[in-house]
């Protein structure tokens, strides 16, 4: 029939399908293999792996996008087939009640014209009847029996129909289930090549952990304190003005001043303890203001597992091997920190576990305890069995005047313009508290990558930019890197870094690169950290969120040259 002239075209549709389903099935076998695990490559064979990832994760993603277009498709074909069967299977019941009814009728026309028939056909009724009615009665015998023919013919036509309809249905009943075996076949390589693309991705990810290496190396996550090893001033690491500045020739210079380092900025600074200790504040007024809580009493006898050293007493041995914090400071500030170390090993002390002897729990030092200053004895000693409870009492060097537990470590509890000079740190003079870092570690003597200061040319500063530019584009860009990564490798860390050009080359490719630099300027957030870096360049002013300019910053400085923390200022000479 009419309505149903296009199942010839839905049966080419879903042979087209099931073809395109084959050539898949025979074409696109494709499956990651690994040859070498990450740490048995060298950088450019992971660069070319990198290279060969991406270059094969576009085409099945592409694949995999036009599978679920074309799942798509036959979902919707399968729905208006379904709507047809339904449609058809109404229209066949239908036509059933109907073909029934014309069959009673039919055969109730038959009865009356045999019975009309047998009478007219009846010698009485020739004998009696008259002319005009016998006439009459011959004219309805004969127009029954057309009626009868047209009857027959109509059930004919209705049967046929009902026969056609069925087919038709059985038909479509079919394109729909050879429809639902390409899905599901389509489905089922869809859902392959997402796993493919999975595990592509995961070992880009794994790629780029050189990358996170360099970031985590440069941020200063680890903590050290005033009390682990003599704090010095890194020459030329201050700004001009101060003793440690050096000049660092004509010309535009930039360097980044982080404020603090070394430091998790949790807890409590020891800088800004000595701090308000120097300012009057007693150990309890120190401890409520970085832990939000006093002290209480404990029963603190008896033993902790230590190790390397096995079981100390707790009190008398442990604690008075405490190197956190020099001897020489205000005594509330070393009371201060025998309650925060207290109350750190407390915890490993009721749970029956060793501590750990170095900065990633605190420094121990036996020669200390075998041996213990007098003034870090009796700051001990009258403490004894004070800790805090419910709090994991972290400490460190200088926070930078921010602390993530307590907000902003200033005279007044607020940042804004001039905290620098309110900050606590900043009276007790940590040489930590604005510093510019080039150096390896935190000590004098540590590695420098054969630079003299931290100073940037506006060339390398353009590069930074540059960088930032690349990032944002290209967040897989593993060859963001130090210039100087295989000369002075970071944690171990090498590789194929851009050089000045190709990083410019690069750049122009994202939008323009940056080649001059004229001036800078920063904005901090309520939050302790640089919210905000504004340069003026050769393409105009450009704004730079603090974490995206750090991240930047930290993946591309050269030689050691790094932010140690999110709170930052970038000067100008």
């Amino acid at each position: 029939m009419k309505q149903f002239n296009n199942l010839t075209m839905v049966k080419r549709i879903v042979l087209s399908f099931l073809l395109f389903f084959l050539v898949i099935i025979f074409y696109s076998t494709t499956s990651f293999v690994f040859s070498k695990s990450i740490d048995e490559m060298s950088l450019e064979e992971i660069e070319q792996e990198l290279a060969n990832i991406n270059a094969a994760i576009g085409p099945l993603k592409q694949e995999s996008s036009d599978l679920a277009n074309k799942i798509t498709d036959i979902q919707n074909r399968i729905a208006g087939i379904e709507q047809r069967v339904y449609q058809l299977a109404l229209t066949i019941g239908e036509r059933t009640d109907d073909l029934v009814y014309q069959k009673a009728m039919f055969e109730q026309r038959v009865r009356s014209q045999y019975i009309k028939q047998r009478s007219s056909s009846s010698p009485l009724l020739t004998i009696f009847a008259s002319e005009n009615e016998a006439a009459d009665l011959a004219r309805e015998v004969s127009f029954a029996k057309i009626a009868a023919r047209k009857d027959q013919s109509d059930l004919i036509a209705i049967a046929e129909n009902l026969i056609q309809l069925k087919r038709d249905k059985d038909s479509l009943e079919k394109v729909r289930q050879d429809l639902a075996v390409a899905k599901s076949s389509l489905a089922k390589r869809r859902e392959f090549l997402e796993g493919e693309i999975k595990s592509a991705e995961a070992y880009k990810a794994q790629l780029s952990a050189k990358q996170k290496e360099i970031l985590a190396a440069r941020s200063g996550s680890f903590t050290s304190a005033v009390g682990e090893v003599p704090v010095s001033n890194i020459p030329c690491s201050g700004p001009p003005g101060s003793p440690s500045y050096c000049n660092p020739g004509g010309g535009s210079w930039f360097a980044v001043f982080s404020f603090g380092a070394w430091t998790h900025r949790k807890g409590m600074s020891q800088y800004g303890a000595k701090g308000r200790a120097e300012e009057g504040q007693n150990y309890r007024d120190i401890l409520k203001a970085y832990y939000g809580k006093e002290p209480v009493e404990k029963d603190t006898g008896g033993d902790i597992l230590v190790q390397g050293h096995g079981s100390l007493n707790f009190e008398e041995y442990y604690l008075m091997g405490i190197a956190e914090m020099p001897s020489s400071w205000p005594k509330e500030a070393l009371k201060a920190q025998a309650i925060a170390a207290r109350t750190y090993a407390y915890r490993y002390k009721q749970g029956g576990q060793a501590i750990c002897t170095t900065q990633a729990c605190q420094v121990f030092s036996k020669s200390k305890a075998d041996n213990p200053p007098s003034e870090w004895r009796e700051a001990v000693v009258e403490t004894r069995g004070k800790i805090i409870e419910d709090v994991v009492t972290y400490y460190s060097s200088t926070a930078g005047g921010y602390l993530t537990t307590s907000g902003w470590d200033t005279t007044d509890g607020n940042g804004g313009e001039g905290f620098a000079s309110r900050a606590w740190e900043s009276k007790a003079g940590s040489p930590w508290f604005y510093s510019s870092w080039y150096t390896k570690g935190f000590n004098t003597g540590t590695g420098t990558c054969g630079r003299s200061h931290p100073w940037l040319s506006e060339a390398e500063m353009a590069d930074i930019l540059n960088a930032w530019l690349v990032l944002k584009n290209h967040r897989d860009d593993s060859r963001i890197l130090p210039i100087t990564i295989n000369q002075c490798p970071i944690n171990g860390v090498t590789g194929d870094p851009y050089s000045l050009e190709e990083m410019r080359n690069k750049a122009n490719d994202n939008g323009g690169a940056y080649t001059n630099v004229s001036s800078v300027s920063v904005r901090y957030g309520n939050n302790g950290a640089t919210s905000t870096v504004i340069f003026q360049t050769n393409k105009g002013e450009v704004s730079i969120s603090g974490s995206e300019f750090l991240e930047a910053f930290n993946l591309r400085a050269p030689g050691f040259v790094a932010i140690r923390s999110p709170l930052f200022n970038i000067e100008k000479k």
